[in-house]
């Protein structure tokens, strides 16, 4: 199977193009989708070849997007609907936590949901405060609803392929950071990746750096300059909120004993707090330190660069983090 080195706006695209070829039931709804060719870059072209159809510009309303693509999912087609950023589905959050997570479980499966919401996440660039969110671990909390967070084009790739193909509705967020980070995608229409499951990035001995999404980007830097050093992390790369697949978790800590989560996300009541409960409750016969966690500050985020840059995780925190938990 051969290869080709796509930064992970182009692997998104491809997947969606690809899918929505194989699929006539697929169609993409959102606002500047099809003339604008989205605000990302990942419809460009789409409006041409699909036409209005299947590519369909909406009004500027959240809820009205959601709520339509949860009516079109019930009726038998596959929509995709594009929230331009993750803080926008917060006007949503009715049609998408009270419809689409539980109309399967409270119609006892007589209605399925194949729905993919996708939506750009992530603080940074001077967006401000109310455009710069993470919030993938609110929608993780409501059982019905999946949550994709990839962190390499590869994973953009299969992942969202896997979740236009599923018959259960999916957030599926993507990285604003991660858009233009460059990385090899298998050259197959078929390549997917499995929902639910987690992926070891790298392998290490001395401390397991769990991570999703960007976070998995600064564990790797991290990592790659403490092995300068002699220490050895091994970074698991969860990949999906929901399901959770935790056993690679387990697997790495038994051998390393200590852990860091590192997440791009609020520091409380956050997925790291998840981690570390479940680490507590399920390996502490393995746990020689306490957990470690590194998360954006506990502020909106500052419009400043420097103050923003500041309350952002970063491969220097993590690096301090691991030196605290050896």
């Amino acid at each position: 199977m051969g290869q080709k080195n796509l930064p992970m706006r182009e692997a998104l695209r491809r997947a969606l193009l690809e899918e929505m070829r194989r699929d006539e039931k697929i169609f993409v709804m959102g606002e500047e989708v099809g003339y604008w060719q989205g605000t990302h870059r990942v419809t460009r072209g789409f409006i041409d070849e699909f036409g209005e159809k299947r590519v369909r510009d909406t009004p500027i309303s959240e809820m009205a997007i959601a709520g339509v693509a949860v009516g079109a999912a019930m009726a038998g087609l596959r929509p995709v609907a594009e929230m331009m950023t993750i803080n926008f589905a917060f006007l949503a959050f009715d049609a998408i936590i009270n419809h689409a997570a539980k109309i399967r479980y409270m119609f006892d499966g007589q209605f399925t949901v194949p729905l993919v919401i996708r939506a750009a996440s992530g603080w940074g660039d001077q967006a401000t405060a109310s455009h710069s969110h993470t919030p993938e671990p609110i929608f993780a909390h409501f059982p019905g609803l999946y949550v994709g967070c990839p962190a390499t084009p590869a994973d953009a790739y299969g992942m969202l392929k896997a979740s236009i193909r599923d018959d259960n509705p999916v957030l599926f967020t993507e990285s604003i950071a991660l858009y233009s980070r460059p990385g090899p995608v298998p050259d197959d229409e078929d390549y997917l990746v499995p929902i639910g499951k987690s992926d070891v990035k790298r392998e290490g001995q001395h401390v397991t750096l769990v991570a999703y999404a960007r976070g998995v980007d600064w564990a790797l830097q991290a990592a790659n300059d403490l092995a300068k050093e002699g220490i050895e992390c091994e970074v698991v790369d969860l990949r999906w909120l929901r399901p959770l697949d935790l056993e690679p978790v387990y697997e790495s800590f038994k051998k390393t004993n200590r852990c860091v989560v590192v997440e791009e996300s609020l520091p409380h009541f956050s997925f790291g707090s998840e981690i570390a409960a479940q680490l507590q409750e399920n390996a502490f016969d393995y746990m020689d330190a306490p957990i470690k966690r590194v998360t954006a500050a506990d502020v909106p985020l500052p419009f400043a660069k420097e103050i923003e840059l500041m309350a952002l995780p970063n491969k220097d925190k993590v690096i301090q983090a691991v030196r605290e938990v050896l």
